[in-house]
């Protein structure tokens, strides 16, 4: 199945230990280039996000962004350092029997001191797994939108691979005419500058200027090339690159058709190649 590299998912989860959301962003790149962005407390399921990364998809450039948003039942309770308490309430006497004063540190000077107040540290196992669970929620949206752009991607390359194949059958029914016309002026010019002409001569110029003329092998290898196309668009698996040859490959027999070209006929079939192809190119280089 044809895939886009072009696709967004979003998938956002709830659960007690808070929300959880996803953005899954990828567009068109040579290679499969992942970006991962995670809250501190989560860098620990990065390499886990990476490998789904890669065992899902095969080109593009993905952005993986999470937000986490903790509920306050899930925080991290206060605790409050006593030992630091104690050696701070010490240190409190000390200086007030120095310098003789009564003043002792209140409550909250004792609270705000660093350190006195502590979080304890929290389980976030739980928040991976839920993390992850939730990102293959997302992977499974963001292929099953790159599939669907493929389809479209698809059916837009085989209506100009069809186009094309009625370009070839333009040419090709066109060329004998083509040929005859080219002899006929040909023929005629030298009446007008030569009263006694070799007429064996002049066949045997005519043959070799047909044979620069024929296109029979051009237009075959369009169709061998058109034929592959179709037959890459029904693979399951990436064919990005190898329609891009293809499209190069195509492109080449359009361009030796032109040069060949001998009447505005010919060349209009050309030159309507050359757009079908590079409209095929665009939408190629949007493919995995």
């Amino acid at each position: 199945m044809i895939r886009s590299m072009t696709a967004f998912a979003r998938q956002q989860g709830h659960g007690e230990h808070g929300e959880l959301t996803w953005e899954v962003r990828s567009v068109n790149h040579r290679y499969l280039e992942a970006t991962v962005r995670l809250p501190e407390d989560l860098r620990a399921i990065e390499p886990q996000v990476r490998e789904r990364v890669t065992a899902r998809l095969g080109r593009g450039k993905v952005e993986c962004n999470l937000r986490f948003k903790a509920v306050s039942s899930a925080g991290s309770e206060l605790q409050i350092n006593t030992r630091l308490v104690d050696q701070v309430l010490a240190a409190a006497d000390q200086m007030a029997h120095r310098l003789h004063s009564s003043h002792n540190p209140s409550v909250m000077d004792i609270l705000r001191w660093p350190g006195v107040m502590e979080t304890a540290e929290q389980d976030f196992t739980p928040v991976q797994g839920a993390a992850l669970a939730l990102f293959d929620e997302a992977l499974d949206t963001l292929v099953a939108t790159r599939e669907r752009e493929g389809e479209r991607l698809r059916g837009l390359i085989t209506q100009r691979v069809d186009a094309m194949r009625g370009q070839v059958d333009v040419a090709r029914e066109r060329m004998p005419a083509v040929i005859d016309a080219v002899r006929e002026r040909l023929r005629a010019r030298l009446q007008e500058v030569a009263e006694n002409l070799d007429s064996d001569r002049v066949e045997q110029e005519m043959a070799l200027l047909a044979q620069r003329l024929d296109i029979d092998e051009e237009m075959d290898r369009l169709r061998t090339h058109l034929d592959e196309v179709t037959r890459v668009l029904d693979q399951n698996e990436p064919v990005g690159r190898r329609l891009d040859f293809l499209m190069q490959e195509l492109n080449r027999e359009a361009n030796t058709l032109g040069s060949k070209s001998a009447d505005s006929e010919t060349t209009a079939v050309s030159v309507e190649m050359k757009v079908l192809i590079e409209q095929m190119r665009e939408q190629v280089q949007n493919i995995e």
